[in-house]
């Protein structure tokens, strides 16, 4: 099972990286597989740590996507890094074991420290959708614009029928990468 989080971590000088990942448990650690190249691989492998933050705010993997702040950054309590300020929780990470590959290399770390924050009152469905999209924009360059395309017109239903100010504002973030990459493609191919 994957689940969708936000992964934040720092470079050996400490500028921080926030971003949008799925992870996996496997034998009590968290797993991270990023595509090469990535800022989170290269982080992690610097310096040994990440940080998982949980959240409902869709939004924050939109605006980490789309060149937004992904919201404000509080020193980590027991590693090497930073976890955003307003989660529903956090889990502080250290590198246990490092699996190479050429495309996608995995990372074993270990929960050293988590925290509890806010409660989690459920997802709707727009949030879904907008995590769904988010996964999509992620791969704008691994997916044909048409499988894309297809989504969004189904992902469309559950934005209409249940968002929110916050679903809807992600949304818009996320349509404008999409449309903008559209834009570039037809271009190029009208050149």
């Amino acid at each position: 099972m994957i689940y969708e989080t936000i992964v934040s971590s720092v470079d050996a000088q400490g500028v921080a990286h926030v971003t949008p990942f799925g992870i996996r448990i496997q034998d009590g650690l968290v797993v991270i597989a990023p595509f090469k190249p990535s800022t989170t691989l290269a982080n992690i492998l610097a310096t040994g740590h990440a940080v998982v933050n949980l959240t409902d705010d869709v939004r924050v993997f939109a605006a980490a996507l789309t060149s937004r702040p992904a919201g404000s950054l509080t020193p980590a309590t027991k590693v090497n890094g930073v976890r955003l300020t307003e989660v529903l929780a956090h889990k502080e990470l250290k590198l246990v074991k490092f699996e190479d590959d050429d495309i996608r290399p995995q990372l074993f770390l270990e929960v050293v420290h988590e925290a509890y924050h806010q409660p989690f009152q459920g997802f709707n469905r727009a949030q879904a959708a907008v995590i769904e999209l988010a996964v999509l924009v992620s791969r704008l360059k691994r997916l044909p614009l048409e499988k894309i395309c297809q989504e969004i017109d189904y992902l469309t239903i559950a934005i209409e029928k249940t968002a929110g100010p916050r679903e809807l504002e992600a949304w818009g973030w996320l349509i404008e990468v999409v449309e903008n990459h559209k834009a570039a493609l037809d271009s190029e191919n009208l050149a």
